[in-house]
């Protein structure tokens, strides 16, 4: 493992939900400013959403592909063990460049696979000088293309990763404020279940492949059995009677 300098930078780039245009200047400066760009990748080696959106911004030979273990949840060895090898490629790269640059969707400080990059580089090199970028997040983009209203007045906002099971989504949803739901897709017909069960599925509203070719906006009250893309966002908006600046 090469020695890093104390100099040595990683920067968490929010590069948001997938439209290219959702990147912030601050974050298109930080992925030019880098000496490399890495992008989380599958073992399968498609692209994903970070990859494709950061091309937009730097040149190819400045990114650089780690492999990250981002859909295994079952085999904790084989997640372990592949977390390890990540940690180390750019624990490397950071003993070769003075900055690099890690570019995760949505925020970096939200559900993001940096988080855990950035523990990692912590025990593996650590006098590396760890920051972030916000990020545009699916749901305020979901917010802004389906004119759902995320908060109002006093009301709170409750985000859920539906992965941590349906229970977790119907004791949100029985409560006052907004309730948005992060990777729905697999479990669309539970949610519907939920949302129904709690007479919240009148006013919410689901997307997926937001500002992308095949993006999708609709009505919860149409989620059936058909499942739907992994990374779908739904908004389950409070219940409001009062109206104008009733819940202030």
């Amino acid at each position: 493992m090469p020695d890093v300098m104390s100099s040595s930078r990683l920067v968490g780039v929010g590069v948001g939900p997938g439209d290219p245009e959702l990147v912030t200047v601050k974050g298109v400066n930080a992925l030019r400013g880098a000496d490399v760009v890495v992008v989380p990748v599958m073992d399968t080696g498609e692209r994903g959403r970070a990859e494709a959106t950061v091309l937009h911004y730097v040149p190819v030979e400045k990114v650089v592909r780690v492999v990250f273990a981002l859909n295994e949840r079952t085999d904790q060895g084989r997640r372990e063990a592949a977390w390890d090898a990540a940690g180390a490629r750019v624990a490397e790269l950071l003993g070769e460049h003075r900055t690099v640059a890690f570019a995760t969707i949505g925020d970096p400080n939200v559900y993001s696979t940096f988080t855990y990059l950035a523990q990692t580089i912590g025990e593996l090199a650590p006098g590396t000088v760890i920051e972030t970028v916000p990020g545009i997040t699916a749901m305020q983009d979901l917010a802004a293309r389906s004119g759902a209203v995320l908060t109002e007045g006093t009301e709170p906002l409750t985000l859920v990763p539906v992965t941590a099971g349906a229970t977790v989504l119907k004791e949100a949803l029985s409560g006052p404020g907004t309730v948005v739901a992060y990777k729905f897709g697999r479990q669309a017909a539970e949610v519907a279940e939920a949302l129904r069960e709690t007479g919240r599925i009148g006013d919410a509203v689901w997307g997926s492949a937001l500002g992308l070719v095949g993006e999708s906006i609709r009505s919860a009250d149409e989620l059936d059995d058909t499942p739907l893309p992994y990374l779908s966002t739904l908004i389950a908006p409070a219940p409001r009677d009062g109206g104008r600046g009733g819940k202030l």
